[in-house]
């Protein structure tokens, strides 16, 4: 089954300590690679650089930065295949942006 591991994090803080961090995410990313669950992933820009498109009755808006405001934001995904949402959650734990943030665990619909 594949799931996206959607990691959610203060934006400013991950913005700022992004390259002090990089180490742990990407050993984190190598050991998914190792064990051949890892599809895809990619971290995010800040949400100020972020734009919503919204339409209604027809009109397109365009709204810039984040749609809602929270303290967490979208900071970037992973997505793996793996056999079951238990073993999802144990890789969910070991991202380092579950000590900091939280990591949301989401099914992806099967093709």
């Amino acid at each position: 089954m594949q799931f996206m591991l959607l990691f959610y994090e203060d934006d400013t803080e991950r913005v700022e300590k992004m390259d002090e961090r990089m180490p742990g995410c990407a050993a984190f990313v190598e050991a998914m690679k190792q064990a051949g669950i890892y599809l895809a992933g990619e971290r995010l820009r800040g949400s100020s650089a972020s734009t919503s498109v919204r339409v209604t009755g027809g009109r397109t808006q365009v709204i810039d930065g984040p749609f809602v405001e929270a303290k967490e934001q979208l900071g970037g995904f992973h997505l793996i295949d793996v056999p079951d949402l238990d073993s999802a959650l144990a890789w969910a734990a070991r991202c380092p942006s579950a000590t900091r943030g939280t990591v949301e665990v989401r099914p992806v619909w099967p093709q």
